[in-house]
Formats: C-alpha cells, sequence, structure tokens
C-alpha cells in the first residue's frame, strides 16, 4: 500500500535497491546530492547531475525531462554517506519557466524495481523557488527512511548548494545548466505521425476536383426545421452500418454525470474562485457532499503538512544546537552562541514558511466555505441557514444529515459540517457528562440539560429530512427529567407514542422494539419480506433513552445492548443521552455497548480523531439561534405532512 507522505513526514523503506520517480509536467532537471554523518557534502564529486550522472549505488538522468527515473542501490553507497538528497530545479537558458509556481507541483515517488510505489510525495506551496530538495533519504540506527522535504530555493541551484555547504556550489550550477542545455541541443525532434498507408493511397488516388468540375457531388442541403444528424437536437442518433455492431447505447441519454459548474473566468496569476458543487456527482446535493468531504480531506492535510514541517523544524533546530554544544570551544567562546542565534534563525524561517503556507490554503477554504454553506440543502445546513425558511418536507431520503461542525485549533473560524450518511449505520450517544477538555467545575445539571436539548435537535432534523411516515421517534425518559427539552417533540406531535415513564414503560418500549427487530431479521433472513404482520410499522425508528441507567434493570440493560447492535440493521436507531459514569457499577458489561455508538457531545469538545491523519477534531453540536422559531416551525410542518399523507 502507497503512503502518500506530506511535508516533513518520513516512513521505512523496505528494500535497498529503489527508484525515484519524478513527474513534473515541463522539463526539469534531477539530481542527488550525498551527505556524511554531519549532513555535509564533502566536495562535487558528492553530487549526481546531468554532467556526472552516475555515482557508487546512485544513477540520475542525462538531461532535463518532465519524467525521471533515478536508480539507487543504498547497499552500494560509500559507508560515509548516511544521507542522500534528491533534488529538482528548473534549468535556465533555454526559455521555459524560471519558477516552480508557473508550473504543476512535481510529484516523486520511491517504488521498488518491480514499479511497485512504497512512498508519494506531491510538493506543494513553491512560488518563486527554482530549485527545491523533494526528498532526503537517511541512513537511521541502521536502517534507510525516507522523508518528504520540500525545501525550496528562489536563488536556484546554486543557493540550494551552498545550503549544502559547497564552497564551489556557484561553478557547478553553472556546469550544470551548460551540461543540460548541450543535452537538449543534441536531441532530435521527434517527426510528425505517419498517416496510415490506406488514408495515403487514398489521398493521392484521389485529388481534389476543382469547383463546378463534372464528377462533383454538391453539398447536401439540410431542410429547414429538420435536426441535422449529430447535432444537438437529434434524437435519432446515427444508424449503423449493415453487418456492423450494433449500439446499445439510448442516443437521448447520459452515459457520463453531468459536469460540475464552471467558474467565471479570471484574470492570470489570480486563482480561480470557488463554486459551490465543483465536484463530482450525478446531482447537486451529491457534489455538494463530495466538495464538502473534500473540504475536510483537504483541511486534514493541510493540518498535516504544517504539523509536520514544525516537527522537523524543531528536530532540525534540536540536532544543531546539539551540534554547536558538543564542541567545548564554541561553548566557552561567542562561536557558539552565533551557532545558537543562526540555528533558532532558520526555525523560525521554516516555522513561518509553514504558517504562510497554511495560511494560504486556509484562505482558499475559507472562502470555498462561504461560498458553500449558503449553497446547501436542508439536511446540510445549520438551522440559521435561510433555506430553513422555505422548508418543504421531502419526497426523498437525502444522501446524508449534519450531525454538527468539526474544526482544527489551526483554523478556529473555519467549521466544516459534519455529514453522517444515511440510514445510520449506527447509534448516537449524547455525553451528559465531563470530558478532559471541560472545565472539571462545569455544572452537571447544565450539562444534562444541554446533552437533551441536543438529542432533541438531532431528532428533529432526522424528522424534517425524512419522508412523511418513514421515521418515528420513541423516547424512554424515566424519571421524566427531559420533559422541558422534550417540549417541541411533544407538542408538535411528532412523537409516535408519549415518552415512557417508569419501570413498566421502559420494558414495554424496549419489548416492542426488540421483537420488530427479530421479525424483521427473521423475514430478511428467511426472504419472505412479504410475510411481515400487517400492522407493522416498517418507517425507522428511533428510541431516545434518557437518565440512562435509572429505571433500567438487567434485562432492559441487555435489550439495549441488543439494540444497539442489531437494531440498525433492520431500521431501529437508538439515541443514548447519557453519562458514563453514572453506570461504571455494571463494571466492563457496557463497554460494548459505548463502543457501538457515535459519541457526541453537548458543548464544544476535541474528541472525535479521524483515522486518515489522526487529527482531533473539536465537535460542535448544532444549535439552534437563540430566540428562533425555526425548529417548531419545522416541526409543524412534519406533523401536518404525516397527517395529509396517505401510504
Amino acid at each position: 500500500m502507497t503512503a502518500e507522505l506530506v511535508r516533513g513526514q518520513n516512513h521505512p523503506l523496505p528494500q535497498v535497491r529503489l527508484e525515484v520517480r519524478v513527474s513534473a509536467g515541463k522539463p526539469i532537471v534531477a539530481g542527488a546530492t550525498l551527505s556524511d554523518e554531519q549532513g555535509k557534502v564533502r566536495g562535487i564529486e558528492w553530487v549526481a547531475h546531468p554532467g556526472a550522472p552516475t555515482l557508487p549505488g546512485l544513477e540520475v538522468s542525462k538531461q532535463a525531462a518532465a519524467d525521471h527515473r533515478l536508480a539507487f542501490d543504498l547497499d552500494a553507497l560509500p559507508e560515509s554517506v548516511h544521507r542522500v538528497d534528491v533534488l529538482l530545479a528548473l534549468p535556465t537558458g533555454i526559455g521555459g519557466p524560471v519558477r516552480f509556481g508557473a508550473v504543476d507541483a512535481p510529484c516523486v515517488a520511491v517504488t521498488g524495481l518491480d514499479g511497485s510505489e512504497v512512498v508519494s510525495y506531491t510538493i506543494t506551496g513553491l512560488d518563486s523557488e527554482s530549485a527545491v530538495i523533494a526528498l532526503e533519504l537517511y541512513r537511521r540506527q541502521g536502517a534507510w527512511k525516507v522523508r518528504a522535504v520540500g525545501q525550496g530555493y528562489a536563488g536556484g541551484l546554486a543557493a540550494l548548494l551552498t545550503d549544502q555547504g559547497l564552497t564551489e556550489a556557484q561553478q557547478l550550477a553553472g556546469s550544470i545548466n551548460e551540461a543540460v542545455v548541450q543535452g537538449l541541443a543534441r536531441s532530435v525532434a521527434p517527426p510528425p505521425p505517419r498517416l496510415p498507408e490506406s488514408d495515403r493511397t487514398r489521398q493521392t488516388a484521389a485529388p481534389a476536383a476543382p469547383q463546378g468540375s463534372p464528377g462533383t457531388v454538391p453539398p447536401r442541403q439540410e431542410l429547414p426545421g429538420v435536426p441535422q444528424q449529430g447535432s444537438p437536437y437529434d434524437v435519432t442518433g446515427t444508424r449503423p452500418a449493415p453487418g456492423g455492431p450494433i449500439d446499445y447505447n439510448h442516443p437521448g441519454r447520459q452515459s457520463a454525470p453531468p459536469p460540475p459548474p464552471a467558474a467565471p473566468p479570471v484574470p492570470p496569476g489570480q486563482p480561480a474562485p470557488p463554486v459551490a458543487g465543483d465536484a463530482t456527482g450525478w446531482s447537486l446535493e451529491e457534489r455538494l457532499y463530495n466538495q464538502v468531504w473534500g473540504m475536510f480531506e483537504d483541511l486534514a492535510r493541510t493540518a498535516a503538512a504544517y504539523r509536520s514541517a514544525v516537527d522537523f523544524a524543531d528536530s532540525r533546530l534540536e540536532q544543531e544546537l546539539d551540534k554547536a554544544l558538543s564542541d567545548p570551544c564554541s561553548r566557552i567562546g561567542g562561536q557558539g552562541d552565533a551557532a545558537r542565534e543562526e540555528a533558532q534563525a532558520k526555525h523560525a524561517q521554516l516555522v513561518n514558511q509553514a504558517r504562510a503556507a497554511l495560511d494560504r490554503d486556509l484562505t482558499q477554504l475559507i472562502a470555498e466555505s462561504d461560498v458553500v454553506e449558503p449553497a446547501l440543502p436542508p439536511a446540510f445546513a445549520r438551522w440559521d441557514n435561510p433555506v430553513w425558511h422555505g422548508y418543504r418536507v421531502p419526497m426523498e431520503i437525502p444522501m446524508a444529515v449534519r450531525l454538527g461542525d468539526l474544526h482544527l485549533p489551526e483554523s478556529e473560524s473555519l467549521r466544516i459540517p459534519m455529514l453522517v450518511r444515511l440510514p445510520l449505520e449506527r447509534g448516537l450517544w449524547i455525553d451528559s457528562g465531563r470530558s478532559a477538555s471541560l472545565d472539571p467545575l462545569a455544572d452537571s445539571d447544565e450539562l444534562r440539560r444541554l446533552a437533551m436539548e441536543a438529542a432533541v435537535t438531532h431528532a428533529a432534523r432526522l424528522l424534517a429530512v425524512y419522508p412523511p411516515g418513514e421515521f418515528a421517534v420513541h423516547v424512554i425518559d424515566p424519571a421524566g427529567s427531559g420533559a422541558p427539552a422534550l417540549a417541541p417533540l411533544v407538542l408538535s406531535g411528532v412523537l409516535a407514542t408519549p415518552p415512557a415513564a417508569g419501570a413498566a414503560g421502559v420494558a414495554e418500549v424496549l419489548t416492542r422494539l426488540t421483537q420488530r427487530v427479530d421479525l424483521v431479521q427473521m423475514a430478511v433472513r428467511g426472504g419472505a419480506s412479504d410475510s411481515l404482520p400487517p400492522g407493522l410499522d416498517m418507517a425507522e425508528q428511533l428510541l431516545i433513552v434518557n437518565d440512562f441507567p435509572h429505571g433500567f434493570d438487567d434485562r432492559a440493560v441487555t435489550q439495549l445492548r441488543y439494540l444497539a447492535d442489531e437494531g440498525p440493521a433492520v431500521g431501529v436507531h437508538l439515541m443514548m443521552v447519557a453519562d458514563r459514569e453514572d453506570a461504571t457499577a455494571y463494571g466492563p458489561l457496557l463497554d460494548p455497548l459505548w463502543r457501538a455508538l457515535l459519541r457526541l457531545t453537548p458543548v464544544p469538545d476535541d474528541h472525535l480523531a479521524d483515522p486518515w491523519v489522526g487529527h482531533a477534531w473539536t465537535y460542535e453540536p448544532p444549535r439552534v439561534p437563540r430566540g428562533s422559531q425555526v425548529l417548531q416551525q419545522v416541526l409543524t410542518q412534519v406533523t401536518e405532512a404525516r397527517r395529509s399523507w396517505k401510504p
């Protein structure tokens, strides 16, 4: 499996004989430098370039090209070599681009000899730089690793080689460019494509006749009002030739999804303005869903690149400080202070470059969010979105539903909608307890109230996005403590039954839903879905459980676990409003229950982690604007649609 690196990230190399493949789209120069344990290039003989493409254990391309394949045998390198830097540069003096910001982002990949990719790295964030250190292969504790560097130099090859410690950097850069120019001069342009023999025969055998001469056929005149074949109004299509293959495609049906809306033209040198729905998909809803997930991935990627770059800068600072302090002479005189100041200046420069790249990406994402957010449909929109003022009960189930917002510490002002696919694959757990990121002195009663209000908000949104009669909500509130928060659901009449209270009410609701799960499971497994009882409600069911585990006996707890595990597959979903600390008396018995549910919080909390890059995302629950009547209006429309709807 290929690992896609970001700047500063490293990865172990599983083998020592490998290739580094470069793809840039424009002719570039590829080379490599060898460094010792102190990171020093001992001389020009440790630099592989088009003028000297071969070194022990290393071979690079002999001229500039859009694609390169650099061969490495790490075991054949000299024992004193501990690091190999792969460098890329734009050639000068050939009339091509002079900065990487004017070309496509170069992509480098480390592969085995069979072409199987080990890692890949796309070098982004380059602008005025004309040379860049792409990768770093280094030896650590007897094993080789690769690190994505992406360090650019506006001064070109000369500045890059100078930073490598070469005193002859200027002369070497000139000789490399001269070798590239000579190599391009020796190259021969490819001949024009030859025509097939039959085409050349027809062209020579049938010269064009003068206009109006005998034997010429006048152009066909199309009748006015009749669509020409191949025009957008032609629905007959092209008839197949007799004996030829039959085309089974419908002539008036699209065979590919409609293209996303195109951005308006922009002046050169400026980024294209974002467009809502600028993603792939068959419908606008699907394109917006894919665009939101693309924004999530872009934010995760740019934050990972920033953090990796900062970690790399910190590691480099630590190494340089250790090196400066390892010499007793430098610690006594002012040489050590100068080395520390230089190391700290390099560290600040690297961090500032990483922050500038992050800010640039965040600016683009914020601009895209400002365009996408107003265009979201009700299922994806916040409660303060004007789309709710024109809300109508839908006739189809949407792709996903919004359960809140996500953001990272590096982007406090950028909120990414948290979209969860429908139907729900997991139940929900609204945690009413204190978490590690919350104030330990927070009022527990206030947290319980906020948790119940969040559960009602989630339930109202689910009711609003489902067609009438296809989603039902049940409530278990043993002690009646959630009555104030449940008022919008109760007063609007959207609940399937009144909230169940007491031990008897808890047992009745759990038994009814458990039996429904059993019946549907048996019917599905036996292929007898038409044999279900006629009065069985086949709509999706949501059970809100408040104040767990108070009022629940062992049988009720077992039924809850059963609903959490088996319910989602047959349309029964669980929403627990509970504090895990209150259920500690059950010990590890309830651990599978908590793991089966998606944990949400009634207040912002950084508890959601994505398995892609491992970020801890801060989750913010959806909030109805203070004083707004949008929730009551939506629930009222849902109730009216149910009354007028007849199955």
